[in-house]
C-alpha cells in the first residue's frame, strides 16, 4: 500500500489519464508526488530517462505517459506510434527496475486485443487472433509493456503490474479532429456545427460499431486502487462493462450540445473493429466498480470543454 508521503511518479501527468491521476491522489491526500513535462525530460531517451530515476528514486510509479491518437492518425504515423511507444514503457519499466520501485502500473489499451475476439474480451484472449489493422502499431507496443512487466516481474520479482483501460474520455481529452478519438472528436464537431449553423455533422462509417466508453476520472479512481490492492502478471481490464453504437453516442453528443441539424455518413471511411466491450468481471470481484454515467460523463466534458481553450481558440 502507498503511504500518503510516498514517492510517487505520474509519467504523462499533462495528459488526460496522467492529469486524473495526479487529481485522484491528491484528493486521497498524497503529498508527494514527482513529474516531469515532455520539455523537461524526453521519456524516449534512454540516458535522460535513466538520469532522473537515479536523481529520484520514486517507489510507485504510474506509467501513463504514450502517443495517443484516433483511426486517422495512426493509420497515417504507425512507425511514430510504435517506436515512441516502445521507447517510453521500455526506459521507464527498465529503470523502474534498476532503481528500485516498489511497484509500477503500466496502462495499456483495449486495442491490444484481437479484432474480432470473443464479446466481452476476457483477459486471456490477448494475442489469440489477429490485431485490428488500424491500430496495430501501437497495439503492439502496448502488447510489449504487458510482457516486459510479466517478465520483469518473473526474473527480477518487481511488483509491475497492467492494465487495460477501455476508450477513455474526460478533461484535457484531444479535441484535433486530425488526431482525437471518436469521443472528442465528436463534441468539436457538434459543438462547431452549432456556433457555425451548420444542417449536417459528419460521422466516419456507419455508425454501427459498438464501443465502451470509461470516463477518465472514474480510470484514474481505478489505478490508484489497483496500485494499493493488486499484484499479479496478469494483465487486468478497465471498464464499465457497457457498451453502446456509435450512432447512439453521436445522438447523445447532439443532444447535450445542443445542435438541431442532422448526422450524415461518411461510408467512404472505416468503422474500425465491430464491438470493443471488456469483461471487467476480474475487476469488479476485487471490489471497485465505476460511478460515472455516460450521458452524465459526457456533460461534464462539454461544461469543461466550453470554458477551454480548445473551444475558445477552435483549436
Amino acid at each position: 500500500m502507498m503511504n500518503k508521503d510516498s514517492k510517487i511518479y505520474i509519467a504523462g501527468h499533462r495528459g488526460m489519464v496522467g492529469s486524473a491521476i495526479v487529481r485522484n491522489l491528491e484528493s486521497k491526500g498524497y503529498t508527494n508526488l514527482v513529474f516531469k513535462t515532455s520539455k523537461e525530460l524526453d521519456l524516449r531517451n534512454q540516458q535522460a530517462v535513466e538520469d532522473f530515476f537515479k536523481e529520484e528514486e520514486p517507489e510507485y510509479v504510474f506509467l501513463a505517459a504514450a502517443k495517443v491518437g484516433g483511426i486517422h492518425a495512426n493509420n497515417t504515423y504507425p512507425a511514430e506510434f510504435i517506436y515512441d511507444n516502445l521507447m517510453i514503457e521500455c526506459n521507464i519499466i527498465h529503470s523502474a527496475y534498476k532503481y528500485g520501485a516498489k511497484k509500477l502500473l503500466f496502462l495499456g489499451s483495449s486495442c491490444i486485443y484481437p479484432k474480432f475476439a470473443k464479446q466481452p474480451i476476457k483477459e486471456e484472449y490477448l494475442l489469440d487472433g489477429q490485431l485490428e489493422p488500424t491500430n496495430e502499431a501501437y497495439a503492439i507496443a502496448k502488447i510489449c509493456g504487458i510482457e516486459l512487466c510479466k517478465f520483469y516481474r518473473r526474473q527480477y520479482g518487481c511488483d509491475f503490474i497492467s492494465a487495460m483501460p477501455t476508450n477513455l474520455y474526460g478533461i484535457n481529452d484531444n479535441f484535433d479532429l486530425e488526431t482525437s478519438h471518436v469521443m472528442p472528436a465528436f463534441i468539436r464537431k457538434f459543438h462547431e456545427a452549432k456556433l457555425n449553423g451548420d444542417k449536417e455533422v459528419v460521422m466516419w462509417g456507419t455508425g454501427t460499431p459498438k464501443r465502451e466508453f470509461m470516463y477518465v476520472d472514474d480510470l484514474a479512481d481505478a489505478c490508484v486502487f489497483l496500485m494499493n490492492n493488486y499484484s499479479n502478471e496478469i494483465h487486468i481490464n478497465l471498464g464499465t462493462g457497457e457498451d453502446i453504437e456509435i450512432r447512439e453516442l453521436a445522438q447523445i453528443i447532439k443532444e447535450v450540445v445542443g445542435f438541431e441539424g442532422k448526422i450524415v455518413n461518411d461510408l467512404s471511411k472505416p468503422d474500425g473493429t465491430p464491438r470493443k466491450l471488456l469483461d471487467v468481471t476480474k475487476l469488479n470481484n476485487l471490489g471497485w466498480k465505476h460511478k460515472v454515467g455516460l450521458k452524465k460523463g459526457i456533460e461534464k466534458v462539454y461544461k469543461w470543454y466550453l470554458n477551454s481553450e480548445c473551444a475558445n481558440e477552435n483549436i
